[in-house]
């Protein structure tokens, strides 16, 4: 059965979604006024990679992640590049999807923006003021934070903890506005030259909290199964989230909460803010985009993930050992034959691989333990493709298993392409010279097609050749 570490709870519970056979799932998005760091890509990576295992494992996922395309950052960053903060956003939302999609992310059923629901945070937070769970004050609007029961269950944070650390982190100003300082802005009123639309409150801009409320209602319903994102959203963020649906809806807001360890580079958590970090659009012009994804989903979503040149390379090695895993099964295949000798033995094996892979992912989407597996899914398919005689409907069997498996973690392998005419007949010239003992020449054609990124491998099966990495 598939369990979940579920935030609220700070335990792992069986997952029961609320309508069988399907899953809503809300993930939060990144805020586009630059490019996406890879820590930003840890979140969506990792949620993808878990959507994906939902899918595998049957369920019909609808998949909601937003855009927070209005916001403070966005509107200094239109300032600095002289663009409207539309204009800021839509550049910076289509960098996203170039950017996710080297790194093969699916795309969301549902990609909502702020400023395209704008009407519905309006309605929104006029229900939270009819409630009284929120007021007005001069064209800003706060929600009471403790008029909601409960508020800090997902954080584990006592209001007295909150308290202070609210009455430190806000300015005199805003203090004097509210009725509390634990109370957080709903919308906020227009300033000169900034972005803004009308409401019963007067010109403004939503509130960030508000806006993920909103969107995850409007597109799964009042009552989500799984909502997820990046640690350092817990609070206030999601905390926030919880306060202004649950007032608004009196239903539960998800059921189960879920949130991905941090990036960390030199043991320290990777942000913009602290500067220390590294753009995936600049990332992937050196590293190749399939070896960036491995490395992140293979590790459990709620682990840390320590990036450096070090990490990177040991993802690289894993990657081209399944690689040329899948490389042998698919050479062999030219000289396979049809016999059921022993294929059944073959096929428990891999069945067990599955089983154990099921189980390891089951265990709160254990990618750690569930890659594994598939190291040594690898191991017995280099075993089986070095023998005299193979089956082709154990290879064939064998490559099916073996892709289904690493396509969750969005890894995706082909048959690498024929070779240009030169190389075919300068591989036929050194397999001539080999059976002639000039082993000098077949030296000179191994060195020439290894300055050309070519590598071969002699197999008692004759010559292989693939690309080097």
């Amino acid at each position: 059965m598939l369990k979940i570490y579920n935030t609220l709870t700070r335990k792992k519970e069986a997952f029961i979604p609320i309508e069988e056979g399907k899953v809503r799932m809300y993930v939060c998005g990144p805020t586009v006024y630059n490019y996406i760091h890879i820590g930003n890509a840890r979140s969506t990576v990792a949620f993808d990679t878990v959507r994906r295992y939902l899918e595998y494992r049957g369920y019909d996922v609808n998949y909601v992640s937003n855009f927070t395309d209005v916001d403070d950052k966005i509107i200094r960053a239109a300032k600095e590049l002289n663009l409207t903060a539309p204009e800021v956003a839509d550049k910076f939302i289509k960098a996203y999807h170039a950017d996710t999609h080297a790194l093969g992310v699916e795309e969301a059923c549902h990609h909502p923006r702020v400023m395209e629901n704008i009407p519905e945070i309006i309605d929104f937070i006029a229900v939270l003021i009819k409630k009284e769970y929120a007021y007005e004050v001069d064209g800003d609007v706060y929600y009471r934070t403790r008029k909601f029961e409960n508020y800090g269950k997902l954080s584990d944070i006592s209001i007295d903890e909150l308290e202070v650390g609210a009455s430190n982190r806000l300015n005199a100003q805003e203090n004097n506005k509210k009725e509390d300082p634990l109370d957080f802005a709903l919308w906020k009123s227009a300033k000169a030259a900034e972005i803004s639309w009308e409401s019963p409150w007067g010109a403004g801009r939503p509130g960030w909290h508000i806006e993920c409320s909103v969107m995850a209602t409007k597109y799964l319903g009042d009552t989500i199964d799984i909502h997820a994102g990046g640690q350092d959203l817990t609070f206030p963020h999601h905390e926030n989230e919880i306060a202004q649906s649950e007032a608004k809806t009196g239903h539960p807001f998800a059921h189960y909460w879920m949130h991905n360890g941090f990036v960390t580079m030199d043991n320290e958590k990777m942000s913009k803010s602290l500067g220390n970090f590294v753009l995936v659009h600049d990332i992937i012009k050196k590293v190749d985009p399939q070896i960036l994804r491995f490395f992140m989903a293979t590790t459990q979503y709620r682990r840390p993930i320590s990036y450096s040149e070090t990490t990177i390379e040991e993802a690289r090695a894993n990657l081209t050992k399944l690689k040329m895993a899948f490389d042998n099964v698919t050479y062999r295949l030219k000289d396979a034959v049809a016999t059921e000798e022993d294929d059944q033995e073959q096929f428990d094996q891999f069945n067990q691989f599955k089983e154990n892979f099921i189980k390891e992912m089951d265990d709160d989407f254990n990618s750690a333990n569930g890659i594994t597996v598939i190291y040594e899914m690898a191991k017995a398919m280099n075993i089986y493709s070095e023998r005299s005689i193979v089956s082709k409907s154990v290879l064939e069997a064998m490559l099916d298993q073996f892709q289904e498996l690493i396509r969750i973690f969005g890894i995706v392998f082909e048959e690498t392409a024929l070779l240009d005419e030169t190389v075919e007949q300068l591989i036929e010239e050194r397999n001539a010279a080999r059976a002639a003992k000039d082993f000098q020449r077949s030296d000179e054609i191994r060195d020439q097609l290894k300055e050309e990124g070519i590598m071969l491998d002699d197999t008692p099966q004759g010559t292989r050749w693939r690309r080097g990495q």
